[in-house]
């Protein structure tokens, strides 16, 4: 972005500064609003609201501006951040990816606000931690640094990222179109991993066989039902008819039983003799149980002793 002197930079900036804006433009006007020298920021801040910054031009990432002051010709201004390698680039893609979250608002224009968490991984940071991070250099004869042009442009670049925040990504190394076709990239290779890894999950599926799970024979011969093949202990077992409420047919509950309007006893019916059949089949096996458990049990074993 460039303008020429005589059509100055217009701005946001008001008597309160920017008013309401995006929590980076807020973090990035708390590093210059720290500033020691208040006079010089009101000084800058006049220079940024009244059009002294002419033009404002990024090249990579460094930050190019011109601002008229007492001098006729405009002072040159430089602002750059430290850029992140190549492999610390790495480390902070490779977060974005794995946060779909992130991916998702940086591709809408937002900067996600736990960020700093995606180059924590890098052991680097986005924004400056304090303000002597932001390299800056000046034409005029101003020896301190952030002079007041310096400042003007800086407040000017807190405007500026309201509407860009791949500004800051820039200054760190990465453009917007290279940061966004890094993330699309890996992100490709992320859903085809997964999809490979679903594949072969599916395929293993398929391919093992169904376990074996071995079948009690009672399973097969209803005989065996009412069989026990060990002896009975009296004292240990006792052996009584089942209590009201407690059979098979009270624990399964309500039969779904067909309804015919011709036989409307027909269901109660039905039901009373599989209940009478039950407690004879359960009197016969009590019986059977008993006569088994005497038949085997101390006293048995005793013969017709005298």
């Amino acid at each position: 972005m460039t303008t020429s002197p005589h059509n100055p930079i217009t701005t946001q900036l008001g008597d309160q500064g920017l008013g309401q804006q995006p929590w980076w433009v807020e973090q990035w006007m708390e590093l210059i609003n720290g500033y020691r020298f208040k006079k010089r920021l009101e000084r800058a801040w006049d220079y940024a609201r009244s059009g002294n910054v002419t033009s404002i031009r990024f090249e990579g990432r460094r930050v190019h501006a011109r601002v008229q002051g007492t001098d006729p010709d405009p002072y040159k201004v430089k602002l750059w951040l430290d850029v992140l390698t190549d492999e610390d680039w790495g480390y902070v893609l490779e977060a974005l990816t794995q946060k779909a979250r992130w991916s998702a608002q940086l591709l809408a224009g937002v900067m996600p606000q736990d960020i700093e968490r995606a180059f924590a991984a890098s052991g680097r940071r986005l924004f400056p931690f304090k303000l002597q991070e932001v390299r800056s250099e000046c034409s005029c004869p101003d020896k301190a640094n952030p002079c007041k042009h310096i400042s003007a442009v800086y407040y000017l670049m807190g405007d500026r990222f309201s509407e860009d925040p791949f500004v800051l990504f820039q200054m760190r190394g990465r453009t917007r179109a290279q940061l966004l076709a890094d993330l699309a990239l890996r992100r490709r290779k992320v859903l085809a991993k997964q999809a490979r890894q679903a594949a072969a999950k599916k395929l293993d599926q398929v391919a093992a066989p169904e376990p074996l799970v071995p079948v009690h024979p009672a399973i097969k011969d209803p005989n065996r039902w009412w069989r026990y093949g060990a002896a009975l202990d009296p004292e240990l077992v006792v052996i009584t008819p089942a209590m009201e409420g407690e059979s098979g047919l009270d624990a399964a509950g309500p039969l779904p039983l067909a309804e015919d309007g011709r036989f409307s006893e027909a269901n109660a019916r039905f039901l009373e003799r599989l209940k009478e059949h039950g407690q004879q089949t359960a009197a016969m096996a009590m019986a059977k149980a008993m006569a088994a458990g005497q038949s085997d049990g101390p006293e048995a074993s005793k013969g017709d002793a005298p």
